[in-house]
């Protein structure tokens, strides 16, 4: 199998893996044009198309955040919650719509791949949901904050903290291990159909193993927005019973 490499560039010690970079604007970008097209001829009557999409996706994360948090508060996160859903979910799908490679010899450089298949970007959006949520509890007050870790005796602050570390290895981790083992999956599968001379009984194990890791993008979107609801909702409730 040819090994597939990451595109570098360094500049001041750091090395910036170029594909990573690529993808995460594209997915960016995506999102933008996603709520644009959707927001440009808004109607109050009845919603048709892509207004009609954007209004369900909304309908649909606010009933994830209202599993774990009343209504009125639950509607403070609903933009948090949608932009996480839309870009985590066309972050996992574009691994699967085409690869750009370049390169031969046995070494290559990928440049089109889903971000999420590489553990930096999901580590990078977890720690920007765990601070925030932490952000949230100090902002309620920092002394109740504190108080939460240690009630209500001091020998469950070293559990609690154990709490928090295995939710910074296991939240991206999640992520992570479901898009890049679909991806590797695709990369073994298309040369063997490829050599077979692409025939429809060889395409069909890829077909299907396709339609199933569209399915778990999607999965891992619900799951990725669903646990940053239940983070937001711990604090927020763990703030207020330290009262």
């Amino acid at each position: 199998m040819e090994e597939h490499l990451a595109p570098t560039y360094t500049a001041f010690g750091l090395v910036f893996d170029l594909s990573n970079i690529i993808m995460m604007l594209v997915s960016c970008v995506l999102v933008l044009l996603i709520i644009l097209f959707a927001t440009r001829n808004m109607t109050a009557r009845t919603p048709r198309g892509m207004q009609n999409f954007l209004e369900w996706v909304i309908g649909f994360v606010r009933g994830i955040a209202g599993q774990s948090m009343d209504s009125k508060t639950a509607e403070r996160f609903v933009t948090l919650g949608l932009t996480l859903f839309l870009y985590v979910f066309i972050a996992n799908q574009q691994g699967l719509v085409f690869n750009i490679v370049t390169g031969s010899g046995g070494e290559s450089y990928s440049w089109w791949k889903s971000p999420t298949a590489t553990v930096s970007v999901p580590f990078a959006l977890a720690i920007m949901v765990l601070l925030y949520t932490h952000w949230l509890g100090l902002r309620g007050g920092a002394g109740s904050y504190f108080k939460s870790y240690v009630t209500p005796h001091w020998a469950l602050l070293p559990l609690n903290i154990i709490e928090e570390l295995s939710k910074f290895l296991s939240f991206p981790l999640r992520l992570f291990g479901n898009i890049f083992a679909g991806e590797v999956l695709i990369w073994v599968l298309l040369p063997a159909i490829l050599a077979g001379g692409a025939s429809t009984v060889m395409s069909i194990p890829l077909v299907a193993w396709l339609g199933y890791s569209i399915f778990v993008g999607a999965i891992q979107a619900f799951i990725f927005t669903m646990l940053t609801m239940v983070y937001i909702s711990h604090r927020l409730h763990s703030h207020a019973d330290s009262h």
